[in-house]
């Protein structure tokens, strides 16, 4: 079992920057890929990036390719998203999630555990 807890959202200009973070709780973590997804009003649920359990691999959704990067420290069992320059349709609550095995993946439904979403509001 995985219990995940995300925080650092919040109002940021367009340009700028924020770091989101995901708690985990469980001994386990360390061999759990992990996934941040985000959900904007009235859209679906989309994949941002992914990390291998070791953090040897990395995979992110082409719209976010060069301006986000996600990172984990299994010592602390907290994963991180790094977003540079924001836009507005970065606007969304996002999401991270734990999928047993250590591949990554940019499919939703190959997570078991999430977090409650912490909100990221873009200003143009």
């Amino acid at each position: 079992q995985v219990q995940l807890v995300e925080s650092g959202g919040g109002l940021v200009q367009a340009g700028g920057s924020l770091r989101l973070s995901c708690a985990a709780s469980g001994r386990t973590f360390s061999i759990y890929a992990m996934g941040w997804f985000r959900q904007a009003p009235g859209k679906e649920r989309e994949f941002v990036n992914a990390i291998t359990w070791s953090a040897g691999n990395t995979y992110y959704a082409d719209s976010v390719k060069g301006r986000f990067t996600i990172s984990r420290d299994n010592a602390k069992n907290t994963v991180y998203l790094q977003m540079n320059s924001l836009e507005p349709e970065d606007t969304s609550v996002y999401y991270c999630a734990a999928k047993p095995a250590g591949s990554g993946s940019s499919i939703r439904y190959d997570y078991r555990y999430w977090g409650q979403g912490t909100q990221v509001t873009v200003s143009s």
